[in-house]
């Protein structure tokens, strides 16, 4: 994994641990910031990755299918 997939895989670990975190969806705004920033965080990661991306990787993505391009970067596959 490139460092930049490794970035991508961790940011990817930060939006699990905030959708399952009872705590923080105590309070929805707060909630909704986070989510927000990590879906920007994982925008960005994902616009940096070198170009042309895997194309699964980037099908992945491109449709927001995070928990998917999180398997796939665990995975090593393509």
């Amino acid at each position: 994994m490139t460092k930049a997939e490794s970035e991508l895989a961790e940011a990817l670990r930060e939006r699990l641990k905030i959708i399952s975190d009872e705590t923080s969806r105590r309070d929805p705004d707060q909630h909704v910031k986070r989510l927000q920033e990590i879906s920007k965080r994982i925008e960005t990661l994902a616009a940096a990755l070198p170009q042309p991306a895997p194309s699964r990787l980037a099908h992945f993505l491109e449709r927001r299918s995070y928990d998917k391009a999180l398997d796939l970067l665990e995975d090593g596959g393509d």
